[in-house]
């Protein structure tokens, strides 16, 4: 997510995070904003865009949300 001028270190640790949630937990949120040196608010941000990369990726709609036929 070049639009929030991460450093490679912080964009490896978010995206590891990410392969194994892609919707953190708060204490999970907590640790992963400490370990990126980030605020909570930022990694939430961060894991929003990322999603909705992702679902747009998948061909789905960006929203959370179901899909429906």
């Amino acid at each position: 997510m070049e639009c929030m001028n991460l450093s490679e270190d912080q964009l490896k640790v978010l995206e590891e995070n990410f392969k194994v949630g892609r919707f953190p937990d708060g204490t999970s949120l907590m640790l992963i904003a400490a370990e990126c040196g980030l605020s909570e608010e930022e990694t939430r941000k961060w894991f929003s865009l990322r999603n909705a990369q992702w679902r747009q990726a998948e061909g789905l709609p960006a929203g959370r949300g179901k899909v429906y036929d």
